[in-house]
């Protein structure tokens, strides 16, 4: 609109600027001691301006239209992580549809496939997020608990996916009503009060008077509370039957006791024959082990023998050659 900066002194700013900037930028347009500007330089100038205006109103154009398509298309992906980050989601997956098919854990790291295979080369730590960190949610949250908080809404931003893509409705409400549950969790997090969700505005839970004869209302009583019966404790019905009980005890621990003793004498008669046959394996072991000593004597001698015989005959194999070379020298010499 000014131009060159000597026409600024003749010119009404008050549609675009406010009073006080107005003056000022008059005044340093008086004072400005830079070079002057050139009539083509102004032209170039100008038209580098009419191109940033042209893009900052496509830019909203496009966000308008961006929005409206998300809202119809995937409203609860919408309300969980925004139009923005929800559009880049579908696009990476390829569909809606595809992006259905996939589990909480790989929408987590969607994105983030270059630094999550790197990290399985390498044996490092895998990638907490990927496209989802730009979400407001993780940006609210602490740099400790971004990652739970990630982790969290990949899952419930799954459910909002396939709710989207295969659901009969069309509204928002469970993309919102996951959205309060993250910030809640959130809060819990942070170790802040839970506020109205809690129960009242003040953040503390109302707690109401308990009342036992109140019949209407959520806390009613299903039953009228039963009340003390003083005619329970008359004994005078009971004194007919009172002497005969004892002797019915004494009875039955009689009983009890003559049991106990055929249990122990059964296990006496018990132990007493396990002992004995115990016994008879032992003597029956023992019998077995010195017949087998005697067999292993008769082998041994029977081996000795046998070696002797051995002995003898190479004994006397000897003698024989000794006395054919002995003969054999005899007649050499005469």
């Amino acid at each position: 609109m000014m131009g060159n900066r000597t026409n600024a002194a003749k010119l009404d700013f008050s549609e675009i600027l406010p009073e006080e900037i107005e003056t000022e930028l008059k005044e340093a347009a008086m004072i400005s001691m830079g070079t002057e500007v050139s009539d083509l330089d102004l032209i170039n100038i100008k038209e580098l301006c009419d191109q940033v205006l042209s893009l900052a109103e496509y830019r909203a154009q496009l966000y308008d239209y961006l929005k409206s398509r998300m809202n119809t298309v995937a409203p609860n992906l919408t309300a969980l992580v925004g139009e923005l980050v929800g559009a880049r989601l579908i696009a990476h997956g390829g569909s809606l549809l595809n992006l259905a098919k996939q589990p909480g854990s790989t929408v987590q790291i969607l994105g983030a496939e270059k630094a999550l295979f790197r990290a399985l080369k390498t044996k490092h730590a895998t990638p907490k997020y990927g496209l989802i960190y730009h979400a407001s949610l993780i940006g609210q949250a602490a740099p400790k608990h971004k990652g739970k908080i990630s982790r969290s809404l990949a899952a419930k931003t799954a459910l909002a996916i396939r709710c989207d893509a295969l659901g009969d409705g069309e509204d928002n409400s469970m993309g919102l009503e996951n959205r309060a549950k993250l910030e809640a969790r959130l809060r819990n997090l942070e170790g802040k009060e839970l506020g109205r969700a809690a129960g009242s505005a003040k953040g503390k839970p109302k707690i109401e008077v308990y009342d036992k004869d109140r019949k209407k209302g959520p806390g009613a009583m299903i039953t009228s509370a039963k009340t003390y019966n003083p005619s329970a404790d008359s004994i005078l019905g009971l004194m007919a039957n009172a002497e005969e009980k004892p002797v019915e005890e004494v009875d039955v621990g009689e009983e009890k006791k003559k049991k106990k003793k055929k249990k122990s004498e059964e296990n006496g008669n018990a132990e007493a024959e396990g002992e004995e046959s115990v016994k008879k394996e032992k003597k029956k072991k023992k019998k077995q082990a010195s017949e087998d000593d005697g067999v292993n004597d008769e082998v041994g001698e029977k081996k000795k023998k046998k070696r002797k015989h051995s002995e003898e005959n190479e004994e006397e194999s000897e003698v024989a050659s000794k006395k054919e070379k002995k003969k054999k020298k005899k007649k050499s010499e005469d």
